[in-house]
């Protein structure tokens, strides 16, 4: 029988681990790049958002309050206008009573 003779040497074996260590170094590396790109990218977007979602809340907060002025603006001209006695006006009569009775 015919024995397969070994063509490599234990440098060419040395070399050629140096070689394939070195390439998944650079593979880790460049993976590594692209891993950091995507997380600061991932991260301002989330500060993008959270800043958008803080603004909008801002602003339905200063509409509603604004819309709820507006409102207590209507129903006291409406009031007004259809002539109702308001919590003001009670208090004044009861006071007005009282003065009378004593």
């Amino acid at each position: 029988m015919a024995q397969e003779h070994n063509n490599t040497t234990p440098n060419d074996d040395k070399e050629l681990l140096y070689k394939a260590l070195g390439v998944m170094l650079l593979i880790k590396d460049k993976f590594s790049d692209e891993f950091n790109e995507i997380f600061q990218k991932a991260n301002a977007s989330k500060e993008d958002i959270l800043k958008t979602v803080d603004d909008a809340k801002q602003k339905a907060e200063a509409e509603k309050n604004d819309i709820e002025e507006k409102f207590k603006e209507k129903v006291k001209a409406v009031v007004e206008e259809m002539g109702l006695a308001t919590k003001k006006d009670i208090e004044e009569l009861k006071e007005l009573i009282k003065s009378l009775k004593s």
